[in-house]
């Protein structure tokens, strides 16, 4: 989804509107069920209060609230950056805002790996207490006059019920949690959090954070990327994912023994995963086994899939030593 904000400035729509007619549109909230269940289920020893007071602040010049707060996540995260520096890889002048896949290869390119967070209030909590302040996208306006604006989390108090955001030209701007909720979700919940490589999000999912670290992988180094799947693989041993990933590693640095044992582990994960297949028959052929790497190939073959050309091109090599 692109996204940028409108022409006009911020909050000025509002003055224009009837004031019978912005009373109805003010009136009608949206439902928040995520609010209502945080408020409801609060679970017993949950940290219910912390902010991240240390968390650098850039005041935001008009429209460029994405530099502004990529630069905050960024610095926070140890580099030495300013909105300034930001402002040519991510505004784009004729929409007056900052799109989302710009945001986070520019995250990328100052070797850092942008991880999408779940869509839930609760994610963001987890990674906040954790130490990550949350970029987030939101829209200020309604859905069908959007006001799209970026902002970081960086606190929320359970008892009170608020967010603590960096946002605009704010500092400690305190937001209801139903506010959020709304806000937010008009974005789809999209944010993200910063991580070094070999560092990982206190929330989130497996196959997410391989993703995310692939998406890294194409400009990081390969020691970075290797840093970032072995951390991968200390909180999910069994991830077929990781493990190819840790494996390709391997295999393009030579280190053909320490990939036999990556592919091996997913074919143990996963017996019929054709890719581990495949790229193990291509090791073992490296190793001169030829009968193993034959096995393997020919059952790349059988289970077929989209790289079923690439798993047809390794077999007839491996023909070809007969």
């Amino acid at each position: 989804m692109n996204s940028y904000p409108p022409k006009t400035g911020a909050c000025t729509w509002l003055c224009h509107v009837p004031f019978y007619l912005a009373i109805l549109l003010l009136a009608g909230c949206a439902a928040t069920p995520q609010t209502e269940a945080l408020l409801s289920g609060r679970e017993e020893g949950a940290v219910l209060e912390h902010e991240l007071v240390d968390v650098p602040f850039f005041p935001q010049d008009e429209y460029q609230c994405g530099p502004a707060a990529l630069a905050t996540v960024l610095a926070d995260s140890g580099v030495a950056v300013t909105p300034k520096q930001l402002v040519s890889m991510v505004y784009v002048p004729e929409r007056k805002g900052s799109f989302q896949v710009e945001m986070m290869a520019a995250a990328r390119r100052h070797d850092r790996i942008p991880y999408r967070i779940e869509p839930e209030l609760k994610a963001v909590m987890t990674e906040v207490k954790a130490g990550h302040p949350v970029l987030v996208l939101q829209n200020l306006g309604l859905d069908w006059y959007p006001r799209w604006h970026y902002a970081v989390v960086v606190g929320y108090d359970v008892a009170s019920g608020d967010f603590i955001l960096r946002s605009g030209d704010i500092k400690r701007r305190v937001t209801a949690f139903k506010a959020f909720e709304n806000t937010w979700g008009r974005s789809q919940f999209w944010g993200f959090v910063l991580l070094k490589p070999g560092e990982l999000p206190a929330s989130g999912r497996e196959k997410d954070y391989f993703l995310a670290v692939s998406e890294y992988a194409e400009q990081g180094t390969e020691e970075h990327v290797y840093a970032a799947m072995a951390a991968g693989l200390e909180r999910w041993p069994e991830s077929k994912y990781l493990l190819m990933g840790v494996g390709n590693h391997y295999a393009r640095n030579q280190e053909l023994e320490h990939a036999v044992m990556a592919y091996e582990k997913v074919l143990e994960v996963e017996p019929d995963y054709a890719p581990a297949h495949n790229n193990l028959a291509w090791v073992l052929g490296e190793q001169g086994n030829y009968a193993a790497a034959r096995l393997h190939a020919e059952k790349a073959v059988e289970l077929g899939g989209p790289y079923l050309e690439q798993y047809r091109l390794t077999l007839s090599e491996l023909e070809k030593v007969r």
